[in-house]
């Protein structure tokens, strides 16, 4: 895997857009998709399950957090935050961050834009191939890109987080049964290509685990931002609230 390169300086009050990708795209592109109780946001359940505290949140930021999930509720993060006591960590898995700065992508012609009216073949997709949380109204977030052998959706990539400037290539998935042909490059760089006629810059997550699939990015331009982790916090499930 490459180094990530030293960051600039930092400028002072100044925060990169991809350090908390989530809430930037939730007060902004994806802002109509977002559900609020005070400074927290989520996106609405079944678009995305991702949740976002304030920088710096304070007991009452915590309060509102359990008020809006509920008591046992899951809360998948984003940002670096340590959450009060009682409250466990549910979930903390090594990522990745990688952005997209050279990589210009190509149009293909086999590549079919999906919607509402293919929702129930992503999910079948989707559940056979786990690439990442995937929801009924999740083809809302952008566009996603498909790959028909035979009538049926086989492979498939789309555009998620929606931060200033970026965009995140996500749901990137291919049938078993019809890997080995490329089909995840060729959606990867269509959705790329779309991403790039809009002035913006692709970016994207993944397991550190999932060594495969870095090597994949990284043979198309993508290079390493960051390292992240992938956490989820549970509300405590005898917490009162309001």
């Amino acid at each position: 895997m490459t180094t990530p390169a030293v960051p600039p300086p930092a400028v002072a009050g100044a925060v990169h857009p991809l350090d908390d990708p989530a809430r930037v795209s939730l007060l902004g592109a994806h802002a109509h998709l977002a559900e609020r109780r005070g400074r927290v946001l989520r996106y609405l359940v079944d678009v995305a399950p991702f949740h976002s505290m304030p920088p710096a949140p304070g007991p009452a930021d915590w309060a509102d957090m359990a008020a809006l999930v509920g008591p046992g509720g899951l809360v998948p993060l984003t940002g670096v935050v340590s959450p009060p006591a009682g409250w466990e960590e549910a979930q903390s898995v090594p990522g990745v961050q990688l952005t997209g700065d050279d990589v210009v992508g190509g149009h293909d012609a086999e590549a079919v834009r999906l919607g509402a009216a293919d929702v129930p073949e992503m999910l079948d997709l989707v559940e056979r191939t786990k690439p990442g949380p995937f929801r009924l109204r999740t083809v809302e977030l952008g566009t996603y890109l498909g790959i028909r052998r035979g009538g049926a959706l086989v492979a498939m990539a789309g555009e998620r987080l929606h931060p200033p400037g970026w965009t995140e290539i996500s749901a990137v998935c291919t049938d078993p049964a019809h890997r080995g042909q490329g089909l995840a490059t060729r959606l990867v760089l269509a959705v790329a290509a779309g991403i790039r006629d809009r002035g913006e810059t692709p970016f994207m997550h993944a397991a550190a685990a999932n060594t495969s699939a870095i090597r994949l990015y990284e043979s198309l331009g993508f290079r390493l931002r960051r390292t992240t982790t992938f956490r989820a916090v549970q509300v405590p499930a005898d917490l009162l609230v309001g």
